[in-house]
Parts: C-alpha cells; sequence; structure tokens
C-alpha cells in the first residue's frame, strides 16, 4: 500500500461541537482524496480527547410563584440538547419534607413518580416531557433531605465533634448535592431550579449555596433569574420596579444574574428591557421576556426566537454553531395549530379542582390528541358529585373517559358509579391505578355480584377484597414503606389491546400504590369477561386488565402518564384517543 500523509488538522476552537461532546476531535483531513477509505492509512490519524468540564445554570424566581421556573428551565434544556449537548435539570425545594410523596395535592399538585422509584416534584415531568430525558432521586432534592443527610452524619460523628451549622454544613452539602449529577461525566450542562421566591426565608440555604458555587465554579456557572412585569390595567402601563427589587434581593445575597427572563402577559418594548437592563445590572441583549403563549410546548421556540440558549452558551465562554435541531418539535407545534376538530374527554376525580393536580394525565391527553390531530376539550368532573341521578348528564357527551388516580375514600363511589355507567354505555374508558382498582371493584359489584366489594384501602373488613395488600406488606406501618414505586416489568398478553397499542408485549412501566389485585379472585373476573392482560413476571400482580367486547375498556396499576412525553407520546393514551374519536364519529353517524 502507497504511504501517504494528509494533513490532519484538530480543530480545537470548536470545544463546542458535537464531535468533540462525545470526548472525539473534529477532524479536517487536506490532501487528495484516494476514493476508498479503505486505502487510508489509519495509522497516522492521531485522536486527540478533549475533556469538557460540567456547566452549571441555576433558576431563580422573584417577585410571584407560579411564573414557570421549571418551563424556562426545560426550555433551555431543550435547546441545548437540540444542539447536541447532553442535558439534566434538578429541582430544589426549600420546604421541609423529605419529599413530595405525603402532600396533599391541593399543597403542591402532581406527585410525580421517576424511574427509581422517587417521588418527585411536578417539575420533573416538565423536564422529562421537554427533554424526552430521565430523570432519578439525584433530580429533586429538599431541605428536609439536605437536613436529614446533615443530621444523619452529625450522629455517626462524622463532623468529629464540630459545632455543625448553616455555613458551612448546611451549604456543603447542598453544594454536594448540585454537583452529584455533574460529576458522573455524563452531562455537559446541569440546570438547577431553585424553588421558591427571592426573598423567601426557606429558599435562603440554597442561594447562599449558589453565591458559593458561583465562585468556585468561575465561567462554569451561571444565573438567569426569571420574574415578573406586571401590567397595571388602570394605568395602562407594564411596570418594571417589581422586577428591579427582585433582582436587588438577589444583589443583596451576593448573586448578580447573568440573564434575565422576564414573564409578562403584554410584549415589552425594546427601551423597557434595556431600562430594566441598565438597572439591574445585566447586559442589555441578556434580557429576554416570557410573553403569554398559548402552550407551553411554544415557550422553546420563543427563546430560541430571543436567542437564550445562544446567549448562555456564549456567556460560558462556548461559541454557538447552526441552529438546534427542532423539526420535531416544529411539526408538534404545527400539528397543535392545525387541529380543527376536538375530542372530548371527561376526566373524573377527586381533586378536579387543582388541575396540577392531574398534571400529567392532563399532558399526556393533549400530546395524543394533538398526534391524532385533534384539539383536546378537557372536561373536569368531581368523582364527590357524581351520583345514580345525574351520571347520565354529566357523562353523555364524553368521547372518552378517565378514571383518575388517588388514595383514600373520599369520591370513590362517585366513580363506582360513573364506571358502571361508562361500561354499560359501551364508553372508551380508562382507569389509572386507583382507577383500575374501581374498575374491578365495580365489575366485582355489578357482574360478579359481590354488592359488598372492596378495597381494604377503603373497607378493612370487607369479605370480598378483591383489592388488597400483599402479605408481606400488612406488618408494615411506616407511610410510604408499603408503596410500590418506580419502575417494573410487565408482560402483555399477545392477542390484548394493549399489547397492539404498545406493538410488545415486555414493557416497563412506573408505580405510585400500595394496594394490588387479588389473585385469589383472578379466575372468576376471567370467567366472567374481564381479562388480567398484564402481569408483572416475577410476582405475577396484576397490572392489566381490559373488557375485550367493549369498544375500550382498560385499567392499569402503573402510571403510563409518567412516561409520556412531547417527542415520545404514551401509546396507551394515543390509542384510548384514538377510539374516542371512533366512538364520536360513530354518534355522529347516527
Amino acid at each position: 500500500m502507497e504511504k501517504r500523509h494528509p494533513d490532519v488538522i484538530f480543530c480545537l476552537a470548536a470545544a463546542n461541537s458535537s464531535v468533540v461532546r462525545g470526548r472525539l476531535p473534529c477532524l479536517i483531513l487536506r490532501g487528495k482524496w484516494w476514493g476508498y477509505v479503505e486505502k487510508l492509512y489509519l495509522c497516522n490519524l492521531i485522536i486527540l480527547f478533549l475533556q469538557v468540564e460540567t456547566k452549571y445554570i441555576f433558576v431563580t424566581g422573584g417577585v410571584v410563584s407560579s411564573l414557570g421556573k421549571g418551563i424556562i428551565s426545560a426550555s433551555l434544556a431543550c435547546l441545548l440538547k437540540a444542539r447536541g449537548y447532553r442535558v439534566t435539570i434538578q429541582k430544589f425545594d426549600p420546604y421541609i419534607n423529605i419529599d413530595p410523596g405525603t402532600l396533599n395535592p391541593y399543597e403542591h399538585g402532581e406527585c410525580y413518580v421517576t424511574v427509581d422509584g422517587h417521588e418527585a416534584d411536578l417539575d420533573l415531568g416538565h423536564y422529562e416531557r421537554f427533554t424526552n430525558v430521565q430523570t432519578t432521586r439525584a433530580n429533586n432534592v429538599t431541605t428536609g433531605r439536605i437536613y436529614q443527610s446533615v443530621i444523619d452524619k452529625e450522629r455517626r460523628g462524622d463532623y468529629l465533634g464540630k459545632t455543625v451549622q448553616i455555613i458551612p454544613h448546611i451549604t456543603d452539602e447542598i453544594k454536594r448535592n448540585v454537583k452529584m449529577l455533574g460529576n458522573t461525566g455524563q452531562f455537559d450542562f446541569v440546570i438547577t431550579e431553585i424553588g421558591g421566591t427571592v426573598g423567601d426565608i426557606e429558599s435562603l440555604p440554597f442561594l447562599e449555596s449558589v453565591r458559593q458555587l458561583r465562585w468556585e465554579l468561575e465561567e462554569n456557572a451561571l444565573c438567569i433569574h426569571l420574574t415578573y412585569v406586571p401590567y397595571l390595567h388602570a394605568a395602562k402601563e407594564l411596570k418594571t420596579k417589581p422586577t428591579q427589587h427582585s433582582v436587588k434581593q438577589l444583589q443583596q445575597l451576593g448573586i448578580q444574574p447573568d440573564v434575565l427572563v422576564l414573564r409578562t402577559e403584554k410584549d415589552i418594548p425594546a427601551s423597557m428591557r434595556k431600562k430594566i437592563a441598565q438597572f439591574c445590572n445585566v447586559a442589555p441583549g441578556a434580557v429576554v421576556q416570557s410573553i403569554d403563549c398559548s402552550t407551553i410546548y411554544e415557550v422553546p421556540l420563543m427563546m430560541h426566537e430571543q436567542h437564550l440558549d445562544e446567549i448562555v452558551l456564549r456567556k460560558m465562554n462556548v461559541t454557538p454553531h447552526g441552529e438546534p435541531h427542532m423539526a420535531p418539535w416544529f411539526k408538534f407545534i404545527d400539528k397543535i395549530k392545525s387541529a380543527e376538530k376536538s375530542v372530548t374527554i371527561g376526566l373524573v376525580g377527586k381533586y378536579v379542582e387543582l388541575q396540577d393536580a392531574y398534571k400529567s394525565i392532563n399532558e399526556s391527553l393533549f400530546q395524543a390528541a394533538t398526534y391524532n390531530d385533534r384539539k383536546l376539550d378537557l372536561r373536569y368532573i368531581h368523582s364527590e358529585k357524581v351520583t345514580e341521578a345525574n351520571v347520565g348528564e354529566l357523562l353523555q357527551d364524553m368521547d372518552g373517559v378517565i378514571i383518575a388516580p388517588g388514595f383514600g375514600q373520599r369520591g370513590i363511589e362517585g366513580k363506582f358509579v360513573a364506571l358502571q355507567w361508562c361500561r354499560e354505555h359501551d364508553v372508551p374508558t380508562f382507569g389509572i391505578c386507583l382507577g383500575m382498582q374501581c374498575m374491578v371493584i365495580e365489575f366485582a359489584r355489578n357482574v360478579l355480584g359481590y354488592k359488598d366489594a372492596n378495597s381494604t384501602e377503603m373497607n378493612p373488613s370487607t369479605p370480598h377484597n378483591v383489592i388488597d395488600l400483599m402479605e408481606e406488606q400488612k406488618s408494615i406501618s411506616n407511610m410510604g414503606g408499603t408503596m410500590r414505586l418506580g419502575a417494573y416489568d410487565c408482560t402483555l398478553h399477545p392477542d390484548s389491546r394493549v399489547a397492539k397499542a404498545y406493538g410488545s408485549i415486555q414493557i416497563k412501566e412506573r408505580h405510585r400504590h400500595r394496594f394490588e389485585f387479588n389473585n385469589d379472585y383472578r379466575s372468576r373476573f376471567e370467567e366472567a369477561g374481564m381479562r388480567c392482560v398484564g402481569e408483572n413476571p416475577s410476582t405475577h400482580l396484576v397490572e392489566v386488565v381490559e373488557l375485550p367486547e367493549k369498544r375500550w375498556f382498560v385499567g392499569t396499576q402503573y402510571h403510563p402518564e409518567y412516561s409520556s412525553t412531547v417527542l415520545n407520546p404514551h401509546p396507551l393514551f394515543v390509542d384510548f384517543v384514538r377510539a374516542a374519536i371512533a366512538y364520536k364519529e360513530e354518534k355522529a353517524a347516527k
């Protein structure tokens, strides 16, 4: 073989290229191209590995809560990931609960569950839906967990008898958790959302930790401050003073924000954004607005239009190249805007006054409707208000019905009434977790004839405990100790509707429940027509039930909504909405 030595130029300046981020250099070959790759004298190519340090982005909020720090964090992560970076997001919550698992949904909205079984803040659901990246226990930390860890260390004697204080012990523990994901070497960017509002006493240790990390990490740390610019209708003016005061509070804590994101209902003129920049000591080009839009899924595109991703990269000494690959996202938005027909879904639950209590279900239905080229008309129906007298009036206009998850006795009888009506009128119905258990109980009462059938959660002395704790769980008394949490394997019956929807018989889904289908009754249910079509391969616990003779009547013990994302909508929700659309068209044709 003729030995030729092409010039090799290592593009060291392109340190943020997708090739380099994969730990390989960007190579440009000069010289003659011989036409056949096998003739290249590969021994002359020197492979240079460039190690890129993890960069940390902190997102804080000011003026009021509920501005959407989670959406901004998820949107930025979405854009960085679309540029080829490896990104994760974590949420630090200032409340003293160890996790939100024991919180009433009215207190904090939905409790989200990660694949490793951590009960987490609902913002982690946004993170996964926007980035398609699964989160774990490390992505959500509370004040309670920080203090618990420090106290455990003190009891073990790890501090060698020193006085344990907020600084340095609490702040060091916070910083350790902040850098935990970055230290794995799996991420180029770690975005950390600090819960609460600047000025809250609860969040002070977290903000102090951010201040310290800004100095320790130098150019590898950046702070984005999300704040509010209100519009006073009486004066017909936007007011910047709340934002100025919020930034000053942050500066008093020793943190100078690098980027400001302004939440607003009205467009903020460039001159006003420049004024805010001057008062807040921020570069004019680093002030962007987040105006109200029709769907949260437009926020990444709106942020990119204002170059938020490029601003962040440049401020962290990374040169942005090209545009993020957002074609699938644009396609999803186009589907949202082009949908003309609607599908009406009724959600029967006991927390419907607070829509965030069912956030993942809402978003899963929205995504499924969008991919079915429909607008979602979601109707909330309070299960406590459903009776035999009004159930027909409440459900007759529904194309499909979701029986929501939950815990406890309140509102349970209304779910039974709704399920009986849906089953007898053959309305597409989807029961999730407790909703699946309610399907089983209703069927036992009204088909098998066990009028007093129940779950031992609702009636511990029921003679027909079709839903019960597993025997080994009955001696456990700690709250959460009997919970089945996280992702578990499930084997589906090959000819079931569920298996056809998944396109597979081996799946893995997330759980959050204590009680299980009682296998002692399994044969009686199947003989009467309710098939147990999914089970855990190790424990043989029933995971999925369905009524094959109905249009679509499926209950899952697991929570499929936790796995549905913008780019990968959950197949069960897509199939359920498709069945609801078919039912609607069938009704219209009559």
